[in-house]
């Protein structure tokens, strides 16, 4: 568990480790840049770098939090990454599903696979699914989210590095979009940006603009039109039993 710096979250659970680029989405992934400074640290859990491992020891951690938290899943990994067994993942769920005092943001570029699985898992109403989508090659995406059980479906259009007009937004409770960061960051037209706001408010969907992104992200900051738009879905917790 650790305090997480993302904008739309508020700490990060780490049950799995490690991935492997599927998309373009994945060319300058920040977690595999973490996981080699983390390894360089001698943190034991990335001893193996971003190979995929699962840790059993980090099930019990959302048992020991006080009070409610936002909680981003895997921030340095994929859920549903192949090597990922069913069996892992169906104990990860039942965690959260313990603890509906707590929203788990759960975010993945295999939307096939979840599509595969979902209805081996238990979704409880503080469970949050979604998936990245970084350009148009990768839209069908939201459609295999779309046919899950999960009760909060969300889009991360981040980084956003094509436009992405004519979004079917039915059934997607929340879109977060992010321009990329880091030494060669792919432009981010702001035409892109506004029409995918256009889009959300049309159909009455949470809009979260996260950052534009660039060498010198913070610089650029995360103003849309000189405002912030952080909007979230409603948050409906229950308290431990």
């Amino acid at each position: 568990m650790a305090q997480s710096s993302i904008e739309w979250t508020e700490m990060t659970w780490n049950p799995t480790t490690g991935c492997t680029k599927i998309s373009a989405g994945c060319k300058f992934c920040y977690a595999e840049i973490m996981s080699k400074r983390l390894q360089a640290m001698g943190i034991e859990k990335y001893k193996d770098n971003f190979e995929v491992r699962v840790h059993e020891s980090a099930l019990n951690i959302p048992y020991t939090w006080r009070g409610s938290k936002v909680v981003f899943v895997n921030s340095m990994s994929d859920l549903f990454h192949k090597d990922v067994p069913l069996e892992f993942i169906q104990k990860v769920f039942k965690v959260m599903n313990d603890n509906p005092q707590h929203v788990f943001q759960v975010l993945t570029k295999r939307a096939d696979r979840l599509q595969q699985l979902h209805k081996k898992l238990k979704w409880t109403h503080n469970i949050w699914m979604g998936v990245s989508v970084e350009n148009e090659k990768v839209r069908k995406r939201i459609d295999l989210l779309r046919e899950t059980n999960a009760k909060v479906k969300f889009l991360s259009l981040e980084p956003l590095i094509g436009p992405l007009p004519n979004l079917n937004l039915g059934k997607i409770d929340w879109v977060i979009v992010g321009g990329e960061s880091g030494h060669k960051p792919r432009p981010m037209n702001p035409d892109w940006v506004i029409d995918i706001q256009d889009q959300c408010k049309s159909k009455e969907v949470a809009f979260f603009f996260k950052q534009w992104g660039g060498k010198n992200k913070k610089a650029n900051g995360r103003l849309l039109n000189g405002k912030i738009y952080d909007e979230m879905p409603e948050i409906q917790l229950q308290h431990s039993v």
